[in-house]
């Protein structure tokens, strides 16, 4: 995996849902809009901060904020747009 620079990463500061309220897309802070797949590359690159890549149990890949303790930053927690 290939990290840049902390200051040249984006970060999501909103998310679009559907119905069921499941993460469908992502909003970055450079104003990118992402499908979910997108995004789950973008974070897999390293390019996204703040969030991680993890195996469900399902066996399919998922996108989670970073363990912080802070369940504010959540995704779910994150505006809509």
């Amino acid at each position: 995996m290939s990290f840049q620079a902390d200051n040249d990463r984006e970060s999501f500061v909103a998310v679009q849902k559907n119905g069921d309220g499941d993460i469908t897309a992502f909003k970055t802070c450079k104003g990118r809009v992402l499908n979910y797949e997108q995004a789950l590359n973008e974070v897999q690159s390293g390019a996204i901060q703040g969030v991680n890549a993890f195996k469900g149990r399902d066996g399919d890949t998922y996108i989670r904020g970073d363990a912080d303790g802070d369940p504010s930053n959540n995704l779910d927690q994150l505006p809509t747009f």
